[in-house]
């Protein structure tokens, strides 16, 4: 896979309550990623970026929100955009370290 395709599909790493406890739990790490990105593109692209290997990646779509405008008037909406996320499994004794992301790239 080429290196741009592997920047495209891992956009950055996805941080929230529920992404630091399944990392801690299930060694899963939470990445937000591009729409038209497939699980094998994914799992190359982190096995290439962070030379880890990957056990399994799981995808979810997630729906934007809708959420009222202000100032418009009353009973108009607009929505946040939609993404996907996608969570890596990595196997045992590996881990990506990303405080020392600069060698990877």
């Amino acid at each position: 896979m080429k290196q741009e395709r592997m920047m495209a599909v891992l956009r950055f790493p996805h941080m929230s309550e529920k992404s630091t406890r399944v990392a801690n739990e299930h060694r899963q790490i939470v990445f937000r990623v591009a729409e038209d990105a497939n699980k094998l593109e994914v799992k190359k692209a982190v096995e290439g970026m962070f030379g880890v290997e990957v056990k399994k990646v799981c995808i979810l779509n997630v729906k934007g929100k809708r959420k009222p405008l202000r100032g418009i008037g009353r009973g108009r909406f607009g929505h946040r955009s939609k993404w996907k996320k996608a969570y890596v499994t990595l196997a045992p004794d590996n881990d990506i370290d990303f405080l020392n992301i600069t060698s990877a790239l």
